[in-house]
């Protein structure tokens, strides 16, 4: 139980955004007489994801990083795309490694404090309020993580669809993996007439994540994911014996749903609450980074926090992206083969990271051009 129950700030949720924010605000001396409340039901103490992300300078995260490539492939049907993806490099974080840094160096901070209970409502008066499973608080900001109640993924107003997945990190009897190239998209192994591939990511010669994923309107029960990791382990990996290690799986919401409008000037929504995960491709732990250092930026400034987070013209190509996706779903693998297969690399991550011009984004465009996207288009429009 807490000695205090006022805050400055309030961050509910221990997950990447949350612990990334509070490590910002740690690190600014901007913050130093801030109380600052953390509340998450869990102590965080699962390697239960593997966040990866691709820059091209080292990074305040680069003590932690599990593993680094330089090199990548896409597999569809009909090619295998080789990228060297020089001058960016692609890097794995374990969440259990980024949990454990997070809360050492936190915990080092008098003004940071950890709750571990169960937020059940927030509530805006005159003040804000802050109810758990057995306490209850109050706080000048809270900074959200919780996705809206009101949002779901059949919402007719919305596009959306899901990637979902499950991941084995296998050890292998003898050296077979090839630790210097991922697999970024493999196509071969599919799941009907959906959008689906296998990724791998090879953290040695004897060990590697594979991981088998959906980006469907639909989730399948564990057993479906089992049977395809099963085959293509077998199949394409050729392998027959292995051990596992570690099991990851997850669902993330890929959509142009409106989170922002949950922001207020008290309450500031964050993570996937706070439509922080790209809608086209699903990659956050970036996106999260800016978008924190955008928070703090406004904060000092006096601005409500959550102002002018979002670039509106990426949120129309996500929407694009999206619509295609949901109305023609075994498009994926075509849509994917053209995008890494005609666009250089710098092209490609700088659109991604929404950090591209508009001449490199109707080079995007061009590449993608069919008559799928050109309905998508005017019907987004």
């Amino acid at each position: 139980m807490s000695n205090n129950t006022h805050f400055d700030y309030i961050i509910i949720g221990n997950g990447l955004a949350g612990l990334q924010l509070a490590l910002k605000m740690a690190s600014d001396a901007f913050f130093d007489k801030k109380h600052i409340a953390l509340i998450d039901p869990s102590e965080k103490n699962i390697n239960d994801k593997t966040w990866s992300f691709w820059e091209t300078e080292p990074s305040q995260w680069n003590h932690i990083i599990y593993e680094t490539w330089h090199t990548a492939s896409v597999i569809t049907t009909k090619k295998t795309i080789d990228l060297k993806l020089n001058p960016y490099s692609y890097k794995s974080i374990r969440s259990i490694d980024f949990y454990n840094y997070a809360k050492q160096t936190l915990s080092r901070n008098k003004n940071i404090q950890f709750i571990v209970e169960q937020v059940e409502s927030v509530s805006e008066d005159d003040i804000i309020k802050v109810l758990t499973n057995t306490n209850s608080y109050t706080a000048i900001h809270v900074f959200d993580s919780r996705i809206p109640e009101t949002f779901s993924i059949d919402l007719k107003d919305n596009i959306s669809i899901i990637q979902h997945f499950k991941g084995l990190v296998i050890k292998t009897e003898k050296e077979t993996f090839d630790k210097n190239t991922i697999t970024m998209m493999d196509y071969r192994l599919k799941d009907g007439e959906q959008t689906t591939f296998t990724y791998v990511l090879p953290f040695s010669e004897t060990e590697a994540l594979v991981e088998f994923t959906y980006f469907t309107s639909e989730v399948v029960n564990e057993a479906t994911y089992d049977a395809l990791i099963k085959k293509y382990i077998k199949d394409y990996l050729k392998i027959e014996n292995y051990t596992i290690i570690e099991t990851e799986k997850g669902q993330i919401p890929m959509t142009n749903f409106r989170f922002e409008k949950f922001n207020t000037k008290n309450v500031t929504k964050i993570g996937t609450g706070g439509g922080w995960v790209k809608g086209s491709t699903g990659y956050s732990f970036k996106h999260t980074e800016k978008k924190i250092a955008k928070i703090i930026i406004n904060i000092k400034a006096n601005k409500t926090p959550s102002s002018n987070l979002f670039k509106s013209r990426f949120k129309f190509y996500d929407t694009i992206f999206l619509k295609v996706l949901k109305d023609e779903n075994h498009k994926g693998e075509w849509i994917f083969q053209q995008f890494y297969d005609k666009n250089s690399i710098v092209t490609m991550f700088r659109f991604l990271d929404e950090e591209s011009t508009f001449l490199e984004e109707l080079k995007i465009m061009w590449s993608l051009f069919s008559w799928s996207f050109i309905k998508a288009f005017f019907k987004t429009l």
